[in-house]
């Protein structure tokens, strides 16, 4: 859920802009849920590439 829209009941304007301490809060809340997969494209995109080399060393060391 994103806070663009949301409106909040204490202050009345939107959580996006934060004028309060709940909007802040509310803010915090939602975009603190949101995974950041990003984070972990590059480890992953490594991890596979060091797998795929052992792969193929594994499989030139066997194929002779």
């Amino acid at each position: 859920m994103c806070c663009e829209e949301l409106v909040c009941a204490r202050c009345g304007g939107r959580v996006a802009e934060a004028r309060c301490p709940v909007c802040r809060t509310a803010r915090a809340a939602l975009h603190h849920r949101s995974g950041d997969w990003s984070a972990y494209a590059v480890p992953v995109l490594v991890g596979l590439i060091a797998l795929l080399y052992l792969i193929l060393v594994i499989y030139l060391h066997t194929a002779r």
